[in-house]
């Protein structure tokens, strides 16, 4: 299991599909999304769009990914 550090919330789940490249297009993480090859929380997920927040885990086959908040520094 992978830890994925985002820096807010809520992230997309084909948009995180992408960037972590489990996906080389959004397109095809939609297509992986559709065709129900992601399991989000243990559960088959079919939203493209479904927000995502810290402590989600996400499962594509044999990879799984846990989403982590990660605080910022704030800008003066």
């Amino acid at each position: 299991m992978k830890d994925v550090e985002i820096s807010r919330e809520p992230i997309e789940l084909h948009k995180l599909l992408k960037f972590e490249g489990l996906a080389a297009s959004g397109g095809e993480a939609k297509a992986m999304i559709a065709a129900g090859r992601v399991l989000l929380n243990g559960v088959l997920e079919t939203q493209k769009r479904k927000k995502l927040v810290s402590g989600d885990c996400i499962e594509i086959g044999e990879t799984k990914l846990t989403l982590r908040l990660v605080a910022t520094p704030e800008q003066p």
